[in-house]
């Protein structure tokens, strides 16, 4: 079937924490297969995404959704139910990724090493350090690292902003062991996994937190990372053992910690895989496939042509 004969309906947008980024994504997404050719509509998805979806009756869903209910099973429900070929992880692989613990577990089980962690009410979490500090807080399903907190070993008391009227992250909080070391990333399409690159926060940002994710200059990408061979390698290795242990399909990309301080560990930690990675400019995905010999608009369509039920 020639490109102008398919219909893709690209889902972005949403009521998650991710919107404004899932927006991005999904206009780029968009912009690259109309330039192919193929016939776009743009879905700002909302509760009533299954009567939008009865109306355009699309031949493939592109999914550009981050966050809750589009990266962790609720859209990829919705997809199965009605039938329509849907791009990236499917139903169980999405829901255990998102739920940063429960991935842990399986993680674990297929020899990919995490950080100790628990979760625990937020109450609970704001009341007395729940571990000894340096630790990190984050909610358990979500991305980005929205409402993600470090503990440093100084600070007497658990984040206050933990007890904010305001807070809209749920009642659960995971608290996890601190890695100190390099951040890293790797991707995988398909079953090939892609090269590392290291992010190093920008000037001003102590870690890759939401702002150095998104913002112009918040991180600095080295591609290839510096590594000693066998250490690039294995982080290859563990993003494709952490992408078949989850299930996922499409692309996946996992995150690592490297403790390589002269006083660290040497220790290299999987933090999380992500099932719905970024597709804006900055994001890390497209360069990775860059890097690799692969445009953005070659990207697009391969996750497209990708696209499937029963995933």
């Amino acid at each position: 079937m020639a490109n102008k004969e398919i219909h893709v309906a690209v889902l972005m947008g949403g009521w998650s924490a991710e919107r404004e980024i899932s927006l991005l994504s999904g206009k780029a997404c968009a912009d690259a297969l109309e330039k192919q050719g193929y016939r776009v509509s743009r879905v700002d998805v909302a509760h009533d995404i299954a009567m939008r979806l009865a109306e355009l009756k699309p031949d493939v869903c592109f999914n550009a959704l981050h966050g809750r209910y589009g990266e962790d099973g609720c859209i990829q429900g919705v997809l199965e139910t009605m039938g329509i070929p849907y791009t990236h992880s499917g139903v169980l692989a999405s829901a255990l990724a998102m739920h940063k613990e429960r991935a842990k577990a399986v993680l674990a089980a297929a020899g990919v090493p995490v950080a100790e962690s628990r979760v625990i009410s937020r109450e609970e979490a704001a009341r007395a350090h729940a571990m000894k500090p340096p630790y990190v807080i984050k909610p358990p399903a979500e991305g980005s690292s929205v409402g993600v907190f470090i503990v440093r070993e100084d600070q007497l008391h658990p984040p206050q902003e933990l007890t904010s009227a305001d807070w809209t992250l749920g009642e659960e909080i995971m608290v996890e062991r601190f890695i100190a070391g390099r951040e890293l990333t790797c991707a995988v399409m398909g079953e090939e996994p892609l090269g590392v690159i290291e992010i190093r926060p920008g000037e001003g940002l102590t870690f890759y937190d939401y702002d150095a994710k998104y913002a112009p200059g918040g991180s600095i990408h080295v591609l290839p990372a510096p590594l000693k061979p066998n250490v690039y390698q294995l982080v290859q290795k563990l993003s494709l053992a952490a992408h078949r242990a989850l299930g996922c399909r499409g692309v996946s990309r996992s995150d690592f910690r490297y403790d390589d301080r002269p006083e660290g560990t040497g220790e290299l930690i999987c933090l999380e895989v992500n099932t719905q990675p970024g597709m804006t400019s900055m994001s890390l995905v497209p360069e990775l496939a860059a890097d690799n010999g692969c445009s953005f608009e070659e990207l697009v369509r391969w996750i497209v042509e990708d696209a499937s039920c029963n995933r």
